[in-house]
């Protein structure tokens, strides 16, 4: 089974690929939707186009139509009742007025194009060619009979034909009428099918939405629910490296501390037991007159390896660290580190009266090692300065020199400050929640600040809980 890191990473990917699909199938939706409903508009607003422009030009024409009859039977009522009629100039009059009509009924374009249409719109010009036949018979009669017959003519010949034409022109009108508000209503019915193409289309789209933002906040809360349990393994697992760090320290310390107990008592009794034996001997062979520089040798070496025993048993790990504290502890390593290195140091302390926790003594006394130890290898300074100081709550310590220093950039790509030394010492404040904090300056050297609680948490934790219980 992979681990939860990869399949967070997998489950990740599965979303990013399931929210991209819903999106696009949203964007899709939304895309076919404003499409069609885009065509269907265009569609209609074409055709409700050409057919009021149809309407409009109908309805002209036959208005043209029905002026010239009119016109024309003027004509011939004119002429009826002319003193002194021409019956050429009234008959050409007469073809003017016919040719208009038949010009507009030649342009007459149906609305629907429909049998009823072209049937009215047939017996309208069939009514018209009889309404013109009957006027040029009219016109053709003996005109000087026509001022006494004139309205026995147009009551009985021209008035009845033209009332034909006009009712059939207002026929053909009515049924322009009524194509064209059946027109109306199919368009109507199409921007009210589009509408309602549209909302499915928005209601399948905003279903979509929802599916992706329900398939969203699943993921979403699938990939949380392993992000925190990758989060949880993550401090579980730097919690207990954190306790078997500190206690491999405190396996480190008490190890040291027996081999300093060891070799102080020990081999530091064993070599004060030969150093007293050999003086014995000297004074014995004083005693007797003999050469007692023949022992002086191996007395000498004798106080020698004493003294590097019990110098190792304090670098172990100085008893003065259990029995005075922190700061005698410091000042007594800062006076054999002056001797071997030749660097001139010195220690300051404030508010120290009161003892620290012995985790944060000894981790303070190690980083302090460690810190000069750095100092002695890399730094090339003649002094240095450790100061500690109490606060309210933790410790502080500053170890600075006056030496070489090094640039932070470089340092940060891998040059000076990141030996051993220094990542043990962030190694030892980590683990007792305190901070380090590096300062360099090339040329003007280096200062280290490390601030610790003053008491260490397990320690605080364990007096809490013999508190409260």
């Amino acid at each position: 089974m992979p681990p939860v890191s990869d399949r967070v990473a997998i489950e990740g990917l599965r979303f990013k690929t399931a929210l991209f699909l819903g999106f696009g199938f949203t964007f899709g939706i939304w895309l076919v939707a404003g499409y069609y409903f885009t065509n269907r508009m265009s569609e209609a607003q074409d055709r409700a186009g050409a057919i009021n422009t149809r309407y409009m030009q109908a309805q002209e024409l036959l208005s043209t139509v029905r002026a010239q009859v009119l016109l024309g039977s003027v004509f011939v009522r004119d002429a009826l009742l002319d003193p002194n009629p021409t019956a050429g100039d009234y008959r050409r009059q007469l073809d003017q007025t016919y040719a208009t009509v038949n010009l507009s009924l030649q342009q007459y374009v149906p609305v629907l194009d429909s049998a009823a249409e072209r049937e009215r719109v047939g017996r309208l010009q069939r009514e018209i060619d009889d309404f013109r036949h009957t006027m040029l018979q009219v016109l053709s009669t003996d005109s000087t009979r026509w001022p006494t017959d004139a309205r026995v003519l147009l009551r009985t010949q021209i008035v009845p034909k033209r009332e034909v034409v006009i009712r059939v022109s207002e026929e053909v009108q009515a049924l322009n009428r009524a194509a064209f508000v059946q027109q109306q209503r199919e368009i109507a019915e199409i921007y009210s099918a589009s509408q309602r193409q549209l909302w499915v289309s928005l209601g399948l789209a905003l279903a979509a939405s929802l599916g992706v933002a329900l398939l969203a906040a699943f993921y979403t809360g699938r990939l949380e629910h392993r992000i925190r349990e990758q989060q949880l393994q993550d401090a579980q697992s730097a919690r207990e490296l954190q306790h078997l760090s500190a206690q491999l320290i405190t396996a480190q310390e008490e190890e040291r501390r027996n081999l300093a107990r060891e070799l102080h008592d020990e081999v530091g009794q064993v070599l004060m037991a030969v150093r007293v034996e050999l003086a014995l001997a000297e004074r014995a062979i004083e005693t007797r007159g003999g050469d007692a520089h023949l022992l002086h040798d191996a007395r000498s070496t004798t106080e020698s390896a004493l003294a590097t025993v019990r110098d190792l048993s304090h670098l172990l790990h100085p008893a003065l660290l259990d029995d005075l504290g922190l700061p005698a502890a410091i000042e007594w390593y800062l006076k054999g580190f002056s001797k071997r290195y030749e660097i001139r140091a010195e220690a300051l302390h404030e508010q120290m009266n009161e003892r620290l926790a012995p985790e944060i003594e000894a981790a303070a006394y190690r980083i302090v090692q460690e810190a000069l130890t750095n100092v002695a290898k890399h730094a090339r300074a003649s002094t240095c300065r450790v100061y500690l100081q109490r606060l309210t709550s933790t410790v502080l310590i500053t170890i600075e020199d006056n030496g070489v220093g090094f640039d932070p950039v470089s340092r940060d790509r891998g040059g000076a400050g990141t030996g051993l030394g220094l990542i043990s010492i962030r190694e030892r404040a980590t683990q007792l929640r305190g901070t380090v904090r590096l300062e360099s300056v090339l040329g003007k050297g280096t200062r280290l600040t490390i601030e610790l609680p003053a008491r260490w948490r397990a320690l605080a934790d364990r007096e809490d809980e013999a508190t409260n219980g």
